[in-house]
């Protein structure tokens, strides 16, 4: 990878594909990376960790109302809680996210494992890793309002 210049054309465009193919929402990218994403407020965060020649995490994070929606339209049903069902597909939508991150920061993806998704949600949380890292935070606007991708890689 030669720059977070290029990382950021590629997972923008990775997580378009995977909205319009996998979830069935358009979306689009939202501007410039932003610096950081302060407080989560009544948010649920998706994430997989990176581990070998890269280290660090990729989390998606969703206000509620957008995670419902994302959840309802990639489920086919209607879904108005945050419950394991939200829990479930946030956290797919991290691990495909991850696993084509993956395939962009190595050679087909040999030399990078990634963890089993998490999530975390509630009415008010911050999300920041402990390591000396680079990061790139990335803006999308959905139908139901704005999200973000946002990759930490350790120096």
């Amino acid at each position: 990878m030669n720059s977070f210049v290029e990382l950021s054309d590629k997972l923008i465009e990775s997580t378009i594909e995977i909205f319009t193919g996998m979830v069935m929402m358009d979306i689009s990218s939202a501007g410039e990376p932003v610096e950081k994403t302060g407080t989560h407020k009544k948010s649920i965060t998706g994430m997989v960790g990176l581990a070998g020649t890269h280290k660090g995490i990729l989390a998606v994070h969703l206000p509620n109302e957008v995670a419902l929606a994302v959840t309802s339209s990639f489920l086919g049903v209607d879904v108005g809680e945050i419950n394991e069902d939200v829990q479930d597909a946030v956290g797919e939508i991290a691990n495909m996210l991850g696993g084509n991150l993956k395939t962009i920061l190595s050679d087909r993806g040999r030399d990078i494992q990634l963890s089993l998704p998490s999530t975390i949600f509630g009415d008010e949380y911050t999300f920041s890793s402990q390591a000396e890292s680079d990061w790139l935070i990335l803006p999308f606007q959905s139908p139901n309002g704005m999200f973000y991708v946002e990759v930490e890689l350790e120096r």
